[in-house]
């Protein structure tokens, strides 16, 4: 077990009522769920997202905290909370990475897996 980690999952929802696809907008929800997998307790203090559309357009969010929030999380403690964008287009992506400092002032990053936004599949 590695003494600075945490692990992160996603869960994403279109959102069709916020949405406007007549004027290419797509609004989608996801959630976050932050857990200390490490040996020592850590805090985020700052995000950095890429989100790209299915038209290779990339935009970069960066800030400090989520959703007004810096969690201090001890070991095995998590963090979850709720946040969304608008894409251009039906599907895209989104990762990146949270900025950390460990209770002992090691600084050190966790990685944001790739994740897929999309409209649901319809039958027809």
């Amino acid at each position: 077990m590695a003494a600075y980690e945490l692990t992160v999952s996603v869960r994403t929802q279109y959102l069709e009522n916020q949405s406007d696809p007549e004027h290419s907008n797509y609004v989608f929800a996801y959630s976050i769920t932050i857990k200390n997998t490490g040996q020592v307790a850590a805090q985020l203090i700052s995000r950095h997202w890429v989100i790209t559309d299915a038209n290779n357009h990339v935009e970069q969010v960066r800030g400090l905290g989520v959703v007004g929030h810096q969690p201090l999380l001890r070991p095995g403690e998590q963090f979850e909370y709720t946040s969304g964008t608008s894409l251009k287009t039906p599907q895209g992506s989104m990762h990146g990475e949270y900025f950390c400092v460990a209770e002992d002032g090691e600084q050190f990053k966790a990685k944001i897996p790739e994740f897929v936004l999309s409209l649901p599949r319809t039958l027809h």
